[in-house]
C-alpha cells in the first residue's frame, strides 16, 4: 500500500476530511456538517469517525500521519486548546490526546489558519517558496507564518494571530480586549458593521455591500467608503508584515476575495506609503490572491504529517 496521510478541518460550517498522497493527489474526502451544538462528545466523535472511516477505506499500513487543523489558540506541546470562542467546550481539554487515544495513533493538532498556509505552500499559491503569510479573511481575520517551508507557531503554539494586529490606536474596540484591531476593520464582520453605521440597509451580508459598491448614487459611494477603509486596514497590517519579515509571498484567502477589485487597489497604495521595504523589493514581493480556497485547511493538515 502506497503510503498517505489523513488531514481533517473542523470548519464554522463544515467537518472535512480527506487522504492524500505523498504528491498532494486527493485520494477520498468526507465533508459533513459541524454538529458544534452537540458539545465536546459529539465533535470528538464526529472527527474520530471521519478519519476512522478514510483509514479504513486506505487501509492502517500505508499511513504516514493524521493532522486535524482546528479553530482556536492552540498550546502544541501540551495538545490542548487554550481558548476558542467556537468551541468553549474544548478549552483546556487534551484534544489531541483524547483523538489520539480513540484512533490508537499519533495525531498532530493545529491552528485551523496555520493548516491553511501550510496547504497554500504545500499544493497552492505558495508551492514555489519556502517563506510565505497569509491572511484569512472570512467572519474574522486568522493569520498563518511560513517560514523555511514550516509553521512559525512561538514558544507555546500561538503566533500568526495577524487579526489582532492594530490597524488603528483609536478604532473600533476587538473581543480580544484591545481596540482597532485588523478583523475589527477588514473583515466580513466589519464590512457590515460599517454598512449599518452609514444606514446602508438593514442585515446587510458583505455580497450586500459589495453590490451596492458597484451602484451609481449615493449609497454606492458610501460603499465604496467601506471597502476603501477595508483596503487601507488591510495595506497598513500588510506594510507591517513586509517590514517585519521580508517574504517573497503574502497571501489573501477567504470570503471576502470576490471584492479584490474594490479594496486592493487602497490596498497596495497603503502598503506602498507606509512600508520602504515594499518600495524597496516591489519587484520581488508579491501580494497575491490564494488559490485554494476552502480547501487549504485540508490539504495543510494532511501535509503536517510529512513536515513534522
Amino acid at each position: 500500500m502506497a503510503e498517505y496521510s489523513i488531514g481533517l478541518d473542523l470548519g464554522g460550517t463544515n467537518l472535512r476530511a480527506a487522504a492524500f498522497d505523498r504528491s498532494g493527489r486527493k485520494l477520498g474526502d468526507i465533508s459533513k456538517d459541524t454538529n458544534f451544538r452537540g458539545g465536546r462528545e459529539a465533535v470528538l466523535g464526529d472527527i474520530v469517525a471521519a478519519i476512522e472511516c478514510l483509514r479504513q477505506q486506505y487501509g492502517a499500513t500505508g499511513l504516514a500521519g493524521i493532522g486535524v487543523g482546528i479553530p482556536g489558540f492552540i498550546r502544541m506541546k501540551e495538545g490542548v486548546i487554550a481558548s476558542s470562542p467556537n468551541l468553549p467546550y474544548m478549552e483546556n481539554f487534551p484534544v489531541r490526546d483524547e483523538i489520539s487515544r480513540r484512533l490508537n495513533t499519533p495525531v498532530i493538532l493545529e491552528n485551523d489558519a496555520n493548516a491553511a498556509a501550510l496547504g497554500e505552500k504545500w499544493m497552492g499559491a505558495g508551492r514555489d517558496v519556502n517563506d510565505l503569510v497569509l491572511l484569512t479573511l472570512g467572519t474574522g481575520i486568522g493569520g498563518g507564518i511560513i517560514y523555511g517551508g514550516r509553521v512559525i507557531r512561538g514558544f507555546v503554539g500561538m503566533a500568526g494571530e495577524l487579526g489582532h494586529i492594530t490597524v488603528n490606536p483609536t478604532g473600533n474596540p476587538c473581543g480580544c480586549g484591545n481596540q482597532g484591531c485588523l478583523e475589527k476593520h477588514a473583515s466580513a464582520t466589519a464590512v457590515t458593521a460599517m454598512a449599518n453605521l452609514l444606514h446602508l440597509g438593514e442585515n446587510l451580508s458583505s455580497k450586500d455591500v459589495y453590490n451596492l459598491a458597484l451602484q451609481p448614487g449615493e449609497a454606492g459611494e458610501k460603499a465604496r467608503t467601506v471597502w476603501r477603509i477595508m483596503g487601507e486596514s488591510l495595506g497598513t497590517a500588510l506594510a507591517v508584515l513586509v517590514n517585519a519579515f521580508n517574504f517573497p509571498l503574502y497571501l489573501l484567502s477567504g470570503g471576502m476575495l470576490p471584492a479584490w477589485d474594490l479594496f486592493a487597489p487602497h490596498m497596495f497604495r497603503v502598503v506602498e506609503q507606509r512600508s520602504a521595504t515594499y518600495r524597496a523589493t516591489k519587484a520581488e514581493t508579491r501580494i497575491t490572491q490564494a488559490t485554494l480556497g476552502n480547501e487549504a485547511g485540508l490539504y495543510g493538515a494532511a501535509y503536517l504529517p510529512w513536515v513534522e
